[in-house]
């Protein structure tokens, strides 16, 4: 069965921007846009180096119960401008119900303007797994042990 997610536009959103869409066939994640309050849309959102903002999107979702919406850049922003997602992937709930806003950074060296309309982000909708936690008196042992961050070493010879 194919989750269905349930989207409210703001009373204040542009309803000619599209709705979180798939641009190929294979997409795993659908693009979503910024939507600016009609007295910030011309100018947009300007972000200097190293800046961090959250971009509206007016919308409001409601994500099927047992799923999330993982919010993630978009690789051409983040290759060729530098802007990405802090906070990467974020996630957005199944019981949050608030405005949908996308927090950027800009880690390039340039100030780089998000126009209202551009593709700032993808939603990936996943299924999420519920855990128990339980203390116990010792771990399982294995190969690996206690080793991390980059304890299993390299992938190219040498390095």
């Amino acid at each position: 069965m194919t989750p269905v997610v349930r989207i409210l536009r703001e009373d204040w959103a542009d309803p000619s921007l599209p709705l979180p869409a798939y641009q190929t066939a294979g997409a795993a994640g659908a693009d979503i846009c910024a939507n600016f309050p009609p007295g910030t849309r011309a100018g947009g959102l300007t972000l200097q180096p190293m800046q961090r903002a959250i971009c509206p999107t007016g919308l409001r979702v409601a994500i099927p119960e047992g799923f999330e919406m993982q919010v993630r850049p978009r690789s051409g922003l983040a290759t060729r401008h530098g802007i990405t997602l802090p906070n990467t992937p974020g996630t957005i709930d199944s019981d949050y119900r608030g405005p949908l806003g996308v927090a950027l950074v800009n880690l390039g060296a340039e100030p780089y303007t998000i126009r209202h309309g551009d593709r700032v982000a993808q939603a990936v909708i996943a299924p999420v797994v519920r855990a128990g936690f339980l203390v116990v008196e010792a771990l399982d042992a294995t190969e690996r042990g206690e080793g991390g961050f980059g304890s299993t070493g390299f992938s190219v010879p040498g390095r």
